[in-house]
């Protein structure tokens, strides 16, 4: 038995066997609206619909999480640009910015340390500014 609960608060029971997929799921109890229904296991989509209840450990009265978008998704691109490799599609050139930036400014913080001559006062300050504003946009982006 899992509890489908909807973004309402409202919950469902489903029977389900351990062999049962993804896909089998929705299309029982969502008859209809199988494109339209998400379901959020643990903080992750389920994406695979071809993927058993069994592979991902669902325990006995476990939550799925249930989104029912108005909309029908668009269809996936197909073509060398589809990957359904979870590797190459969870890469994202965003995350590595914060990384970049932090090692960009420890070269200049190093440079500023081993070449005190060559940085003026108002280049220091600049750079203490900048690494101020940097650690106040950073801890404010991610903190939970």
């Amino acid at each position: 038995v899992l509890r489908l609960k909807f973004l309402n608060d409202t919950e469902r029971l489903a029977r389900v066997r351990p062999g049962d997929t993804v896909g089998a799921l929705k299309r029982d109890y969502f008859p209809g609206q199988e494109q339209q229904v998400r379901l959020i296991y643990q903080g992750q989509l389920l994406r695979d619909d071809t993927q058993s209840l069994a592979a991902l450990h669902l325990a006995h009265n476990s939550v799925l999480h249930c989104h029912i978008s108005q909309h029908s998704p668009a269809p996936a691109p197909a073509g060398p640009r589809a990957s359904s490799d979870p590797v190459h599609a969870a890469l994202n050139v965003g995350s590595l910015m914060l990384p970049l930036f932090v090692l960009m400014l420890a070269v200049l913080w190093y440079f500023q340390l081993q070449y005190r001559h060559v940085f003026t006062a108002t280049a220091t300050t600049f750079l203490a500014g900048l690494t101020l504003l940097f650690s106040f946009m950073a801890f404010t982006m991610y903190r939970r």
